[in-house]
């Protein structure tokens, strides 16, 4: 057992990654080789396509004309392995997907369900962690995390409207909700962030099918769906415009900004699944190709923090 030594009151100074990585446990719990978040998933593997206009936007080697191989991560929300599919807490759901380029590299994209982040900084995501943790059914009201919301309104907005329940992992939108800086071979550069667009579009249970769904019902539907049909997202960038704040996640850029197609992913199949995968497959948003460059200092964070929870799962 990893020990959770932060609490609430140590959030007016700079976390470090160990202090991250523990209070995720403290909001999750802490359960033997699994991630700190996004516990319960299933891996796919396929291809990425880059559309043609992409390399007018970045000199990255996966945006330019060669398809590459990819491996795709679908979770539920939390670091609770055995979350049900159908409740609340599940929510968001990630995407998290690995580009295998020609010359035997990888880079990585993390993305999730909702158009936003929940708070602006690390710290701030320290503190709603250790406010969850804090919360538990003997806490007195208001509660650290009914205290942490009122004071937070993007963070309340953030757990209070999340998505209902989808038909599938492939009916649903992703968004990256950090920004990454595009640089393109003739030198000219644009502030970016990520979203992953379902060919299928956007599918959601009603309250009777919700019924009947088990709580694996994601896993089970995707299995079967990848055995008759290919899974396809589009990847797009969506470009910030001199007003939109880049180093500020729980900011969501406005839908009318301009998209532009960066490709099409395809997944066909379905990957072993097996626990020794599942615990050393890990995804690095800072893990970037020449001609993409780090914008949100939150990334750095993310960066020093995702080794240590790989690092618990072995």
């Amino acid at each position: 057992m990893i020990p959770i030594t932060a609490t609430a009151q140590e959030t007016n100074t700079k976390a470090t990654p160990g202090q991250m990585v523990d209070a995720l446990h403290s909001a999750f719990g802490q359960h033997e080789h699994a991630r700190a978040v996004h516990a319960k998933g299933i891996i796919l593997t396929g291809s990425f396509t880059p559309a043609p206009g992409a390399g007018t936007l970045t000199m990255a080697p996966h945006l330019q004309k060669t398809t590459v191989p990819v491996i795709v991560r679908f979770s539920d929300f939390t670091g609770i392995p055995d979350i049900p599919d159908t409740i609340g807490d599940s929510n968001p759901r990630g995407l998290a997907i690995k580009f295998q380029l020609p010359d035997g590299s990888a880079t990585d994209i993390v993305a999730h369900s909702f158009d936003g982040f929940p708070v602006a900084t690390t710290d701030e995501f320290r503190a709603f962690l250790l406010a969850i943790g804090s919360s538990g059914s003997t806490a007195a009201h208001p509660t650290p995390i009914e205290q942490f919301l009122a004071a937070h309104p993007i963070a309340k907005t953030f757990v209070t409207t999340q998505k209902p329940p989808s038909v599938s992992y492939a009916t649903l939108s992703y968004f990256g909700v950090n920004a990454f800086k595009f640089t393109n071979k003739a030198g000219k550069s644009a502030i970016i962030r990520y979203q992953f667009i379902p060919e299928a579009g956007e599918q959601f249970l009603s309250a009777e099918q919700l019924k009947s769904a088990g709580p694996n019902y994601l896993s089970g539907e995707i299995k079967e769906r990848v055995k008759t049909t290919p899974i396809s997202f589009g990847l797009y960038a969506q470009i910030a415009e001199p007003d939109d704040k880049a180093d500020d996640p729980s900011i969501a850029w406005p839908a009318t900004r301009k998209r532009v197609l960066l490709g099409r992913i395809t997944l066909n199949k379905l990957a072993p699944n097996t626990t020794a995968e599942d615990r050393s497959l890990a995804f690095m948003p800072n893990r970037i190709p020449s001609g993409i460059s780090l914008v949100d200092p939150m990334l750095i964070d993310r960066s020093r923090a995702y080794p240590i929870s790989v690092q618990h799962r072995q």
